[in-house]
């Protein structure tokens, strides 16, 4: 099966931390590239004057290698308590939360300090994370430089309210840029604030102020490949991480065990909230085929022209926007489907099958890697309501995160030589008995149409 060739809004998503001999990550696709670098606009007297008011709270948070000053990534932070809190984004410190034998924090100042930062905690879900900066003998802390405060949830922004992103982008300097609020984005599982303005790599976990000089939002991502495209975690979770584990005791080992929990209890409510929601039907003559309602999906589609002499075809493809960050090198969290539709009568039946029987083939169902063992399959032949499928259900483990398993469902209908369906449904970072669920769901969205039952 050929994927969907329009981009979908999120599979060009990178988050904004630069991380020395990598791409940034990007959700949910890990693997895209960088964001060209954007030339801000003309800075106005409010945003010369937001900056000068609080450049003392804005750091630089660099993640180095333990033994030596190498940089292994870098991104921005906020101080949010007289006593040397920050905030940043999960992803730009993820290296030293889950290796931190091989990798150390430390801030810089906009005057030029710097200093030690501990961990006090993270929420992978929300991307963000608290530190506190420590006295290790080359740095005095942070005390008494001042805290931004977070703008009430009771005056919320209205769209197109002038808001200030702040930090350092590429590694180049300190600075600020303005946009515009844009409220919430559509169809997304989590809260994302859509700001109308340029942010680059390196600005990640940098604070996003009002007119007032209050944090409404923190720097997490940005849309690849477009212009004032950028999205804020929105400043109230960022609050709710601080008010909650101010007085945390330092992580001091691997967090993998504290990351499993948090990405289980997200599975959970997002397989729930999946599964309450009936399907949709594609319009197709002969299958129901499953399509989600477009809650916190979204969905593209095309087919061939009507005077094909060849194969013809509907495609239709159904992704989330957001994926949750754990590492560089893997991203968790989403649901991903697809179905196409085939009449091969033109072709004949042998033509055909050889056609059909290669989409099934072309499917990769992944292989083992450092993070996920090798899939193991089960093949098996299904009734559902007289309408015969073929369903392979794949599941790969994470090796770090226990419990937690890559879904991929493949189903085709062997009910005609020269028509035929073939499905696809990937659910990222599930347990078992949640996979379990998503299989049979899936499964029950496949039927005959009423017409085709008829006949």
């Amino acid at each position: 099966m050929k994927s969907c060739l329009k981009p979908l809004l999120g599979l060009a998503l990178a988050g904004l931390a630069c991380i020395a001999g990598a791409q940034p990550p990007a959700a949910p696709q890990p693997a895209a590239p960088a964001a060209q670098p954007q030339q801000p606009p003309t800075v106005s007297a409010s945003a010369r004057r937001l900056y000068e008011r609080s450049k003392g709270q804005l750091l630089q948070i660099r993640t180095l290698i333990k033994t030596q000053d190498s940089q292994a990534s870098v991104g921005s932070g906020f101080i949010v308590s007289d006593d040397g809190h920050i905030v940043t984004n999960y992803h730009v410190i993820s290296q030293f939360a889950l290796e931190p034998d091989s990798y150390r924090l430390r801030y810089a100042t906009t005057d030029g300090e710097g200093g030690a930062l501990e961990l006090l905690d993270f929420d992978a879900r929300r991307d963000l994370a608290l530190l506190r900066a420590v006295d290790d003998g080359k740095g005095g802390g942070l005390k008494g430089r001042g805290a931004l405060a977070f703008r009430p949830q009771s005056q919320p922004l209205a769209k197109g309210e002038r808001i200030y992103s702040m930090g350092n982008p590429h590694d180049v300097a300190f600075a600020v840029v303005e946009g515009n609020y844009n409220g919430l984005v559509d169809r997304s599982f989590d809260p994302l604030i859509y700001y109308a303005g340029g942010i680059n790599p390196g600005m990640s976990g940098g604070p996003v102020l009002d007119e007032d000089g209050r944090v409404v939002g923190v720097n997490v991502s940005t849309l690849l490949f477009s212009q004032q495209v950028s999205f804020l975690v929105p400043g109230e979770f960022a609050e709710s991480l601080v008010r909650r584990s101010l007085a945390a005791k330092p992580v001091h080992s691997a967090a993998w065990g504290r990351l499993r929990d948090q990405l289980t209890r997200y599975q959970d409510e997002l397989v729930a909230r999946f599964l309450a929601s009936p399907w949709e039907s594609a319009n197709n003559e002969r299958y129901r085929l499953p399509v989600p309602k477009q809650d916190f999906m979204r969905c593209w589609g095309r087919g061939t022209s009507a005077d094909t002499k060849g194969l013809d075809f509907e495609r239709s493809q159904c992704r989330m926007d957001h994926a949750l960050f754990v590492s560089g090198s893997l991203q968790t969290g989403w649901l991903d489907m697809s179905h196409e539709a085939y009449d091969g009568s033109k072709l004949g039946a042998l033509r055909f099958a050889r056609q059909y029987s290669g989409s099934f083939r072309n499917e990769r169902l992944g292989a083992a890697d450092k993070a996920r063992t090798a899939p193991f399959c089960k093949e098996q032949f299904v009734d559902r309501d007289g309408l015969p499928l073929r369903a392979v259900v794949c599941l790969r483990a994470y090796r770090k995160l226990e419990g937690l398993h890559d879904l991929s469902i493949l189903v085709t209908t062997v009910d005609s030589p020269t028509q035929g369906a073939l499905g696809r449904f990937d659910a990222r970072g599930v347990s078992f008995d949640n996979a379990l669920k998503l299989a049979a769901h899936y499964l029950e969205g496949f039927a005959w149409t009423k017409t085709s039952q008829a006949k």
